[in-house]
């Protein structure tokens, strides 16, 4: 796979790259987060972070991969790349859920012939709106909707909602509504 172009590369191009590589040595991971946003969104909204969820790996053979093309870890629990100063990698513990959601599954995509995973727009904003119904987050809320705005076909309503009631959030599904227009 080339390599992006690390001084402008975004959250997307950086993703495919990462991933690519880390399923080339069977990791699987799962992009989650707000560059989950990004992807979305067009690059609307940036995040500055990747967030890659691993199933059954851990960060020695993950830092050995990412050793390989370029990274290095931070003093932090972060992966940088020297030519990308404005990306970070990060994996957080798995298992990716939602919420009381469990488990989740990811929406599957093919680059050059490997297939890498990301939250579905739909479990997107669930993700975002977790923030919001939990901790309040007002701006984890504009990101649902901003995901919702963009990806209008691809968002499943119903589930949304019924997942927004089982978490306590059904006003918060109500603002979400307003916000995009549905309410």
């Amino acid at each position: 796979m080339e390599k992006p172009d690390w001084a402008n590369c975004d959250e997307e191009e950086l993703w495919q790259y990462v991933a690519w590589h880390l399923e080339g040595a069977d990791i699987e991971t799962v992009l989650v987060g707000g560059a989950v946003v990004a992807v979305y969104t067009e690059g609307l909204y940036r995040s500055g972070d990747l967030d890659l969820v691993a199933h059954h790996s851990d960060r020695q053979r993950i830092g050995a991969v990412l050793e390989e093309i370029g990274f290095e870890s931070t003093k932090s629990r972060y992966f940088q790349h020297p030519d990308c100063s404005h990306l970070l990698l990060e994996f957080p513990p798995g298992p990716v859920e939602l919420g009381n959601e469990f488990p989740v599954e990811p929406v599957k995509r093919v680059v050059e012939g490997r297939e890498i995973h990301i939250l579905s727009p739909t479990d997107c904003a669930k993700d975002r709106l977790a923030g919001y119904i939990h901790w309040g987050s007002r701006d984890l809320l504009d990101q649902a909707a901003l995901v919702c705005q963009r990806q209008p076909a691809r968002i499943d309503w119903d589930n949304l909602k019924r997942w927004c009631q089982n978490e306590g959030g059904s006003s918060q599904f109500k603002e979400l509504e307003e916000l995009v227009g549905r309410g």
